[in-house]
């Protein structure tokens, strides 16, 4: 309950409740407390009982925590075999290595023997053809401009 509250905010904590309620009524504060959180505690218990109850016996294994998404989805992949299945094919796909082959395609780090737009490409990027199509090559590395020479205007950037 109280994992997340450090050593130091517990000592703040209890030297505020000093000053707070005095040193003579802090003893009487913290069994009312106490005693109100056993309460609250039971209450809880017997409230998930008569849930638990009333469902039937079809759901006495039904536990509160089942209700987070995480946990349910969790527990229905540990009992469905096609899940585990899946789970299986997830462990040897390596998407990083997937990613890495895609960008190397993209900067034309290694020759790729598909087509663009159609036709066959050649070791140069162009067209195997010698047809121009109009559109730019997106496999050529471009041009650096020179210092003194703005970037030509790209409106979908903006």
């Amino acid at each position: 309950m109280f994992s997340d509250i450090g050593a130091l905010e517990l000592v703040t904590l209890v030297v505020l409740a000093v000053l707070v309620f005095g040193p003579d009524k802090l003893p009487k504060v913290i069994q009312d407390v106490s005693r109100f959180v056993r309460k609250v505690r039971d209450f809880s218990d017997s409230a998930k009982e008569d849930i638990r109850s009333e469902l039937g016996p079809d759901f006495k294994d039904f536990e509160f925590e089942d209700l987070n998404p995480k946990t349910f989805l969790r527990k229905q992949m540990e009992q469905n075999e096609d899940l585990r299945e899946l789970k299986e094919l997830r462990g040897t796909f390596d998407l990083k290595k997937e990613m890495n082959d895609v960008a190397d395609a993209v900067h034309g780090r290694e020759p790729q023997p598909s087509a663009v737009n159609g036709s066959p490409v050649n070791g140069s990027g162009a067209p195997a053809n010698g047809s121009s199509t109009g559109t730019p090559d997106l496999l050529k590395k471009q041009d650096k401009p020179d210092t003194g020479e703005r970037p030509p205007y790209d409106s979908d950037a903006t």
